[in-house]
Order: C-alpha cells, then structure tokens, then sequence
C-alpha cells in the first residue's frame, strides 16, 4: 500500500458525498418561500379529531392572517401571549382587539369549513364557536395545541 492510498481514499469518499449532493440542487439551496395565508386551504376528510384540531387551527391562522395582511408564522408568534400580541398590533398600526378579532373572525370561518367538511357535528361546531366568541386567541391556541397531545 502507498502512501497516496489513504489520500486517495479520502478523496474518494468526499466525491462520493459531494456529488450526489450537487446534482441533486445542493449548490442552489433557498429556503422555503412562506406560504401565502390568503390561498384557501382545501380540507381533507378528517380521519379524526387531531386532524379537524390540526386543519381548524392552520385556517384559523391562514384567515386571520390574511385579514391582517401578515404571514401566518408572524401571527402565530404574536399569539403566544397578551403581551407578544400587543407587541404585534402596535407594529402593524392595529390595536389588540382588532388583532384579536381577526383570529376569532378566522376561527369562526374554520369552524365553519369543519362542520361542512364533516369533521364537526353540528352542536360541537356550535359549542366551539360560542367559546371562540368569549376566550382570547391566545388560550384558545394553546387549548387546541392540548388537544392534540
């Protein structure tokens, strides 16, 4: 064995990486474009509450969202507390009760895609839209993230 063999070896294993790498768009990596909130989202059939649970709270983002005229990611920050969602109304010139009332407006909506989707019955839909009116976005948010553990 020469000396050249392990330099060789090595060489070898980094083409045998890097190649597949490059064909495959590696040089060319951009990040994900955010999607924009105002395109509708088509609903799935639910194959149970965790997926209504998960398709209520992204169209509940994605309409409030689009109210708003802020991405999605932007208002679910927001939401994490009184205090972030403050934070966001006073830089986007808004209060915090027309912030709020977009997401409840959202949620309405959502709920409304999910009884005519079938995924909520018709007292349960009426049930959650009675606690959308009455409980800050931000509680229900976590609620939802709850149950869906």
């Amino acid at each position: 064995m020469s000396r050249r063999s392990p330099l060789l070896l090595a060489v070898v294993a980094v083409a045998t990486v890097l190649v597949p790498y490059l064909a495959l768009g590696g040089a060319s990596y951009e990040p994900t474009p955010v999607a924009d909130p105002c395109v509708s989202r088509e609903w799935r059939d639910p194959g149970g509450i965790s997926a209504v649970l998960e398709q209520i709270a992204l169209s509940t983002l994605d309409g409030a969202a689009c109210d708003l005229r802020v991405s999605r990611e932007e208002l679910l920050l927001a939401l994490r507390d009184e205090e972030s969602l403050d934070e966001f109304a006073r830089e986007h010139g808004i209060t915090s009760e027309e912030a709020e009332e977009a997401v409840r407006e959202g949620l309405e909506r959502a709920i409304e895609d999910a009884e005519e989707a079938g995924g909520l019955s018709g007292f349960v839909a009426q049930l959650a839209a009675r606690v959308a009116e009455s409980v800050p976005p931000w509680l229900l948010l976590d609620a939802l993230a709850e149950l869906r553990l």
